[in-house]
């Protein structure tokens, strides 16, 4: 992934960190633990313990292939269970907004996947 590409995907996800933290101070509300924020950050948890061993082509195929599971299960999760869920229409607002962010990171990173496949990598 090069710089730019890694420094968009930082400062997107940072922008919707801060929008939801800035909602969630606004209502004063806690977020709610539950499997689906436990599941993506046990994932989250795994997939740095495996990127700290690895190496050159290894570490871009597991970066990679977590970069395109990560984000498919938030894209899902937004439409099976966050979009429509959500009571409280500030924050549908916000979650239909992001959305796109990640469907766009979702598909540069299904091609970057592409191309190390391409490459042998």
């Amino acid at each position: 992934m090069s710089k730019p590409s890694r420094n968009a995907c930082v400062t997107d996800h940072s922008g919707v960190n801060k929008s939801a933290t800035d909602l969630v101070h606004k209502f004063g509300v806690t977020p709610e633990d539950n499997s689906t924020s436990q599941s993506l950050e046990q994932s989250g948890d795994a997939n740095l313990a495996n990127l700290k061993t690895l190496k050159g082509a290894q570490f871009d195929r597991a970066y990679i292939d977590h970069a395109v599971t990560y984000h498919e299960r938030v894209v899902d999760a937004l439409d099976k269970t966050l979009v429509p869920d959500a009571q409280n229409a500030e924050l549908k607002t916000l979650l239909v907004k992001v959305r796109p962010a990640f469907v766009a990171h979702l598909e540069h990173a299904e091609h970057l996947q592409a191309e190390l496949g391409k490459s042998g990598a």
